[in-house]
């Protein structure tokens, strides 16, 4: 008889996941309560190593799905973490200015001053890389190069400070200070333009009255729109993987479960994620495409999404967020989605 961890742990991001929407639905709970394992969620502790976690995966027996960006980083900074599953639910990824710049297009930008926030607080700049990448993207489909606009750093360190604790860290988490300091420089006019994504990005826009002179997060070439949150790896710690194999199965299944559930339940999905969010609906809709969103929160491992997180891998490199480079392929471990893949045929024969 296998002896199981007594508990394991999860984080997710305040974003559209099915991992979210599995835990929501108490699927995961559920599955795990007769193997005698407890699920806890790194969000909702207040010890600090292990809330750091989230960032740089380094607790045993813990699983994430959410950015990109730090999952990357952990991996190439030496956490022992594999993946075992990878969703693509696309956002928004704006280029916005203020309606008196005289920026309609993104030709406008030449010579530009644009906004990168700088946050020197933390293991890996989340926001600043999603930023570059995003703006480089945006950029390219004007055909403004980058030299050819005037890059400004803006300080965007958290103000709620890093110590994770009772109020400040669920505000923290819920993403609510993000893009607040990006504005102010706007509004000042330090900056002509800056990058938001996601609902809260449309959440200020709208209130900025801000002109988006371009949206990355819905271009029909899927190589513009790789990102942060495209696509979202779930990963697993490799201790977990090779020790009890059974419950990464169970936590893909379950995440797996969660996409199909959305799909059937298109109501109750969007009403789940505007929660997860802290966004009103109507920014949700904006932001991830409301009408089709619930179809979208899928979980597999193909190979457009393997190649995506491999290029975005490259770029997070070259571009010097990472302390090394690693093989992306190495890194994808495809026994627990081939075992439920095999066990769905069997069943269906």
């Amino acid at each position: 008889m296998t002896a199981y961890p007594s508990e394991i742990w999860y984080t997710r991001c305040p974003v559209p996941t099915p991992l979210g929407i599995a835990i929501n639905l108490g699927l995961i709970e559920r599955d795990l309560e007769p193997l005698g394992v407890r699920v806890n969620s790194i969000q909702d502790t207040t010890d600090p190593d292990k809330r750091a976690s989230h960032i740089d995966h380094h607790l045993a027996h813990s699983f994430r799905q959410g950015g990109s960006v730090p999952a990357i980083w952990a991996r190439a900074a030496g956490a022992d973490t594999r993946v075992i599953g990878l969703s693509w639910v696309d956002e928004s990824q704006a280029i916005i200015t203020l309606p008196g710049s005289g920026i309609r297009e993104v030709k406008d930008l030449k010579g530009r001053r644009i906004g990168l926030p700088l946050r020197r607080d933390q293991k890996i700049d989340i926001f600043r890389a999603t930023a570059l990448r995003a703006l480089l993207a945006g950029l390219s489909l004007g055909g403004v190069g980058e030299n050819e606009v005037e890059w400004v750093d803006i300080d965007a360190s958290d103000p709620l400070g890093v110590a994770f604790v009772g109020n400040a860290a669920r505000r923290s988490w819920s993403g609510r200070p993000l893009y607040t300091a990006e504005f102010h420089a706007l509004v000042r006019g330090e900056v002509d333009a800056i990058h938001v994504k996601g609902s809260l990005g449309q959440e200020y826009a709208f209130l900025a009255g801000a002109h988006v002179v371009v949206d990355t997060g819905f271009h029909p070439d899927p190589k513009i729109r790789v990102n942060n949150g495209a696509p979202r790896p779930l990963t697993v710690d490799a201790v977990t993987l090779e020790q009890y194999p059974e419950i990464a199965e169970r936590l893909l299944r379950n995440v797996i479960a969660a996409g199909d559930w959305a799909e059937s339940h298109p109501a109750e999905a969007l009403a789940y994620l505007t929660r997860e969010t802290g966004s009103p609906e109507q920014f949700v809709r904006a932001a991830y495409g409301g009408d089709t969103l619930h179809r979208r929160l899928k979980t597999d491992l193909s190979e457009a999404s393997i190649e995506a997180l491999g290029e975005f891998t490259t770029f997070l490199f070259e571009r010097g967020f990472l302390p090394d480079h690693f093989d992306v392929g190495a890194w994808i471990d495809r026994r627990p989605f081939e075992a439920i893949t095999h066990n769905q045929a069997r069943n269906a024969a």
